[in-house]
């Protein structure tokens, strides 16, 4: 793929109150806010990535670049880092949600169990009910990928597919 094209893909930049903790989001594309988007050319699908440790979303920008290109544009690819680890510079405004039913802080927000309710949290509060999503995760984020799937039933997530490294 030509990197200069991949160079005129828009990402944006989001510091989100998430469960109590500053959030980064990285979003490729041009659609931040699909809550509040109701046009006709609202994406039906998201492509989410939850990083692996140490949960540094800007290493993702690269691959996320590359799956937004692969599919001409037409889906929105965000990268959620993990809780607590990632800070907002102090010029950066820190996004909170007013009605959002998840705001409650979580007890263990930095062990595993806290990241994953910190995931389901950000996507039952930011991504539409009816939005089919795909869900990419590295490494830790597989597993809580695979969480998200056991415990976000109601999300409209496609199959798995999880490939072993050999």
């Amino acid at each position: 793929m030509d990197s200069d094209v991949k160079e005129e893909i828009p990402v944006h930049e989001e510091f989100i109150l998430c469960c109590g903790v500053e959030t980064q989001v990285l979003k490729c594309g041009p659609w931040t806010d699909l809550i509040n988007d109701q046009s006709a050319n609202r994406p039906k699908l998201l492509i989410f990535i939850i990083t692996g440790n140490p949960g540094f979303s800007a290493f993702y920008v690269p691959f996320a670049k590359a799956l937004y290109s692969s599919t001409k544009g037409q889906f929105p690819v965000w990268v959620i880092s993990h809780a607590g680890h990632a800070m907002a510079p102090k010029d950066k405004r820190i996004l909170t949600t007013s009605d959002d039913p998840n705001a409650q802080e979580i007890k263990d927000i930095y062990g595993l169990r806290g990241q994953i309710e910190h995931k389901l949290a950000f996507l039952r509060t930011h991504v539409p009910k009816k939005m089919k999503l795909v869900v990419i995760g590295h490494s830790i984020g597989c597993y809580i990928s695979l969480q998200i799937l056991k415990h976000g039933p109601e999300l409209p997530l496609m199959l798995p597919t999880l490939r072993a490294k050999k």
